[in-house]
């Protein structure tokens, strides 16, 4: 516990990146008409959940007005509202929302990351800044050794998790799985707007994927 709070402090504070570092900065300063009246957290984000967990999902970033605003990520926005409430569906969430960081979530057997952990502009990361943050993941590897099953929400984190794990990656696609010797990868279409309103994503495709997760972990 003493070693993933050291590592949370760390990732809160870091700098490495000054464009990022300037954009959270900014969009916590200068914020939406909808979150005017909040404060914004503003830095970096660790991960989350039970550090026991046997399921690890890693996603792109936090969003500019979710976790970045909240402090926690997938928290405050429509990729979170699909995401813990398919996760309490299948026992992984205490309950199905995520408005705040205080909200009383608690997850079970799981525990949520990502590739980069300050929100990006247009949601794109330059190489530079993922390679830079991949240190945080790996750190994090080494705390979370029950990790059996890594479930990647887009190519971004797919990617990253390839090179976490030093598998070789393979064409990324909608609930693809991957085993490998003492692991598995399992791919899903991330749950932004950009793929839930338009169709790519349906909640029945989102939603086999956590069923698909949940029969491997047993």
């Amino acid at each position: 516990m003493k070693s993933i709070q050291s590592l949370n402090k760390k990732i809160a504070s870091c700098k490495k990146c000054p464009r990022l570092s300037e954009y959270i900065r900014d969009v916590a300063k200068n914020k939406v008409r909808r979150f005017k009246e909040e404060k914004y957290y503003g830095k970096p984000l660790s991960g989350f959940g039970d550090i026991k967990a046997k399921l690890l999902i890693v996603g792109l970033a936090p969003a500019a007005h979710g976790g970045n605003r909240t402090g926690r990520m997938f928290t405050g926005d429509s990729s979170g509202d699909w995401l813990f409430k398919v996760m309490h569906k299948y026992g992984f969430a205490s309950i199905p929302t995520s408005q705040t960081s205080n909200d009383g979530l608690i997850l079970k057997n799981a525990y949520i990351t990502a590739a980069v952990r300050c929100a990006p502009p247009q949601n794109k990361p330059t190489r530079e800044e993922m390679e830079t943050c991949f240190n945080y993941l790996e750190q994090e590897k080494g705390i979370l050794t029950n990790i059996t099953t890594i479930l990647c929400l887009g190519k971004i984190a797919y990617d990253a998790t390839c090179k976490l794990y030093k598998v070789k990656p393979e064409k990324f696609g909608h609930n693809k799985l991957f085993s490998y010797d003492g692991f598995e990868i399992l791919t899903s279409y991330h749950p932004s707007k950009q793929n839930t309103q338009t169709g790519r994503l349906t909640w029945s495709q989102w939603s086999a994927v956590f069923a698909k997760a949940k029969k491997i972990i047993k």
